[in-house]
């Protein structure tokens, strides 16, 4: 053993509280406790002090089930994170390293006691591996290297408008339950219109401003009227990175509905 090895050793005699230094040389010291024996991180601390009430707070937690999510307080030693991570171990019998809380028909991710998103249960897998971040309005995940946003799971562009596109049908952005959306506008380019009783998809397409490509009675029509909208400007020279609608039906139904659908002149007649 070295003379340093022996000299932190001596630093620390409290309860769950390991020191260890950074490259600099400084002293910090890390917490943790083993619960239904898994070994679980509670933070790193610039005394032994607070490591050693960050472990006396998570053995608090562990043992009395009185302790709930709603008596968190910013004085508490841990973070808020691991208090709902904790918790639910606790009360769920499954550890989660994000700050998820299963209840019986869904389950919380909470950002803070002020924050706290819904989903359904059969999202868990995912948020439970996926960090959830906030950006303004914006809900991110980090996947394959990208940040995406946490709409898109649920058929929601980035550039919808809620109330427009999409509409959280209890008021709560923060209910991603399904049964809590409606989304009107699903596909790239398609706006649902309302008028005398009846409902119709209106296709616009953004060349130099937006051209109208047409009309069409079903969503899906509208949604393949786009993608061939973006064939003929294409065969017409236009160089554009568009996103083409993924449309799930038959390649045969696509075909028919490809061929038979109208495009407005302005598309076909369009030069560049």
């Amino acid at each position: 053993m070295s003379a340093k090895q022996s000299s932190e050793e001596k630093i620390t005699h409290l309860e769950g509280v390991y020191p260890a230094r950074k490259k600099d040389g400084t002293l910090y010291f890390r917490s943790s406790f083993t619960y239904r024996r898994k070994h679980i991180s509670l933070g790193s601390y610039s005394t032994e002090k607070k490591a050693n009430a960050a472990y006396r707070e998570a053995l608090r937690l562990s043992e009395k089930d009185s302790v709930t999510l709603d008596d968190y307080r910013q004085s508490s030693p841990l973070s808020y994170e691991k208090w709902v991570s904790i918790i639910n171990f606790r009360d769920n019998n499954i550890y989660f390293g994000h700050p998820i809380y299963i209840k019986q028909r869904y389950f919380e991710y909470h950002f803070s006691p002020a924050l706290i998103l819904k989903f359904d249960h059969e999202d868990l897998f995912y948020y439970s591996s996926h960090k959830i971040m906030k950006r303004g309005g914006h809900y991110f995940v980090a996947d394959y290297g990208m940040q995406v946003n946490i709409f898109s799971r649920y058929g929601i562009k980035n550039y919808a408008v809620a109330g427009e596109d999409y509409k959280f049908i209890n008021n709560d952005p923060t209910d991603f339950r399904r049964e809590n959306l409606e989304i009107w506008n699903k596909y790239q380019g398609v706006k649902v219109a309302y008028k005398n009783g009846f409902y119709s998809y209106v296709t616009r397409i953004h060349v130099n401003g937006n051209i109208i490509v047409g009309k069409y009675k079903t969503e899906n029509e509208a949604a393949i009227a786009y993608n061939k909208a973006i064939d003929i400007l294409m065969s017409k020279g236009l160089n554009k990175n568009y996103t083409e609608n993924y449309v799930d039906i038959s390649p045969r139904e696509y075909a028919e509905i490809y061929t038979s659908l109208d495009v407005s002149d302005k598309i076909r007649n369009i030069k560049f």
